[in-house]
């Protein structure tokens, strides 16, 4: 059975007197309690008939309704069934009306007693679009009602009256006791309270209004709060939309978090599981008196709960810290937590990936915290997780710069590569062409001229020679091809073989005056012994290439500590800029560039040089002082093993 029809306005058509009013939900609230509690204060037994618009709202207040029915047997409560809410007849009458009737949508409460009446008769009232309230403050207890709140007896006994018809309608085996309760209505009476003391209903709709204003203001103080917290973490997702600076980013966090929190000092720093001290560069401060820690080193190494902050990687809050056993069990901690003036103070980690890369710490130097931050813990969190996604974001952006930067050396390698390859080979090719097209053609050519001719073409071949076996060599080195054997070897007998197959491709007299300073009782060397003679050939081959005969050509070696032989090439002859020193071992590194050079080579040598002694475990390096000051090129080879 549906019943479309609002009781409400069959009271407005039987009480034409009548004029309805608008209530909020919550004033609904506090007059049905209010009401319930006069029930509950009196000793007669009045008629109570309450209509709920879903069985959710009658099970808030079923409990209430158990102790109102202990003091009356005439009590019936309706309310639409969602779960288990049907017609039955137990300690009082419920009746289920369908969703779909008009009760649904009303709100009913009445209560005649023998010497007071209350009425509380109102319908829902639909909300327009441009009457809906900002979504921030629209709660259930801002539903508006349309209805009739009086004492007055006749009205209460007529609202009764017809809240019985309609029970009947829907539970008709209840006819004798709704008879019963329609005899009991008395409609001669129409005084309010009378005798009745009311200060059960007054204290208590007092009390409800006070709660409900209470609760409202604790509403608007969560929003307020809710809305710093959106502020805050917006204000970071900005900054990290808006620029991969890391600086920029983490310093609008430090500023915000510092003063949104309130903290006397906020200060953001990276860091890692493995680091003992970090530099601060990012720090707020609420008290101008406070001294300041910028650019000053932050020791954790003493820090008792930084290994737990990597592990656990959960915030640590620690108050007092002149109470807290940890904090006075490390002395080193504790000072560096007096200087800054530190009362409490919070640590939040910032994490990746689940690794630690950076924290947040918050720092109370004059009131207590724990409760601040306790209540801001999740916003913290956020932040410190929007931190972390900005740094790796940075981290990314330069590590894609210095990409970007070796894809531009990569470039200027295949330019410099393809200029060479270019010069380098044109030039013997078109010689050895010339040559051998004059034998051809030539055939009455002198004798002399003939040799001449044949020995051009063999010189320009071995050029190109040489520069495909570099360029190969350096191939096998770069891409690890490369066997080494590595044993234990005289470096002497190495520096002899290597000026031997150096003064076969220079005439004596074309090669500068070179002196000899290894000794051959030094220590035997662990090296490859083919490979090392390589790079001593290259080191005075390069610098017989820019000295002349008149300059002086030294070869020295000497121990060094940690296991090592240091061995020296040192020339007086054309030198190199200061600036140059570390370009000269790049790959195709011509120091008078690729197209205007005085002498020959393909560049490639001393990067050979370098992969070689870096797989033997050594370093190399050159010195000069400049322009036509000489040069010094010198590596490291280890000791052999004592047997």
């Amino acid at each position: 059975m549906i019943i479309a029809t609002s009781l409400l306005h069959e009271l407005l058509d039987a009480q034409p007197h009548l004029r309805s009013q608008m209530y909020f939900k919550s004033s609904l609230t506090a007059l049905s309690h209010a009401m319930e509690d006069q029930v509950l204060a009196g000793e007669d037994e009045p008629i109570v008939i309450a209509c709920f618009q879903r069985e959710r709202f009658y099970r808030q207040e079923a409990s209430r309704y158990l102790r109102i029915a202990e003091r009356s047997p005439q009590v019936y409560v309706l309310a639409a069934p969602e779960t288990d809410f049907k017609n039955c007849s137990d300690a009082y009458e419920t009746v289920a009306f369908a969703p779909e009737d008009g009760l649904s949508q009303e709100w009913h409460l009445v209560v005649l007693g023998k010497s007071y009446s209350l009425c509380l008769i109102c319908r829902e009232h639909p909300q327009e679009n441009h009457d809906q309230p900002p979504p921030m403050v629209q709660t259930d207890q801002a539903r508006r009602f349309e209805g009739i709140w009086t004492f007055d007896r006749a009205v209460s006994c007529k609202a009764a009256e017809l809240l019985l018809q309609r029970i009947l309608q829907y539970r008709p085996e209840l006819k004798s006791k709704v008879k019963q309760a329609l005899e009991a209505i008395d409609l001669e009476v129409v005084t309010g309270f009378n005798a009745v003391d009311t200060a059960p209903f007054a204290d208590r709709l007092v009390t409800y209004l006070q709660a409900g204003q209470y609760k409202q203001n604790k509403a608007y103080r969560q929003i307020a709060a809710k809305e710093r917290k959106e502020r805050l973490v917006n204000s970071i997702s900005t900054a990290i939309r808006q620029s991969l600076d890391p600086h920029h980013v983490l310093s609008v966090a430090v500023e915000e978090l510092g003063h949104t929190l309130q903290s006397d000092r906020c200060i953001i720093y990276q860091c890692s599981a493995q680091d003992e001290s970090a530099l601060i560069e990012y720090e707020f401060k609420g008290a101008a008196a406070l001294p300041s820690l910028i650019h000053q080193t932050w020791n954790y190494a003493d820090n008792p709960w930084f290994e737990e902050l990597s592990q656990v990687q959960d915030c640590i809050f620690i108050d007092h810290i002149r109470e807290n056993e940890k904090v006075l069990a490390s002395p080193g901690f504790l000072r560096q937590l007096i200087r800054a003036s530190i009362h409490s103070l919070l640590m939040v980690p910032i994490i990746y990936q689940k690794q630690l890369i950076g924290l947040i710490e918050l720092h109370q130097c004059q009131s207590e915290a724990r409760q601040r931050y306790e209540d801001n813990i999740t916003v913290i969190e956020a932040i410190a997780a929007q931190v972390g996604v900005a740094l790796i974001q940075a981290q990314a952006y330069a590590d894609l710069e210095s990409l970007n930067e070796q894809l531009a050396d990569l470039e200027r390698t295949r330019s410099n590569l393809i200029a060479i390859t270019g010069h380098e080979l044109r030039t013997p090719l078109s010689t050895i062409q010339v040559c051998l097209e004059s034998l051809a053609t030539e055939p009455d050519m002198p004798e002399e001229l003939r040799d001449t001719m044949l020995s051009t073409a063999l010189t320009d071949a071995e050029r190109m020679r040489k520069l495909v076996q570099d360029f190969l060599t350096l191939s096998r080195l770069e891409s690890g091809r490369v066997d080494w054997h590595s044993e234990a070897i005289s470096l002497f007998e190495c520096v002899n073989l290597a000026l031997s197959s150096v003064s076969t491709r220079y005439p004596p007299e074309t090669v500068p005056e070179i002196n000899l300073e290894v000794a051959e009782d030094l220590p035997f060397i662990q090296a490859d012994g083919e490979w090392l003679v390589e790079v001593l050939v290259k080191l005075i081959d390069n610098a017989c290439k820019f000295s002349s005969a008149e300059d002086q050509l030294t070869l020295k070696a000497q121990v060094l500590e940690d296991r090592l032989i240091q061995v020296s090439v040192i020339d007086t002859g054309r030198g190199i800029e200061p600036d140059r020193l570390e370009a000269v071992f790049e790959r195709f590194y011509q120091e008078e560039g690729a197209l205007r050079r005085t002498t020959g080579g393909t560049g490639l040598g001393l990067a050979i040089c370098r992969q070689i002694i870096r797989n033997m475990g050594g370093k190399i390096w050159a010195q000069s002082a400049g322009k036509n000051q000489g040069s010094t090129f010198s590596f490291t080879v280890p000791l052999a093993s004592p047997r």
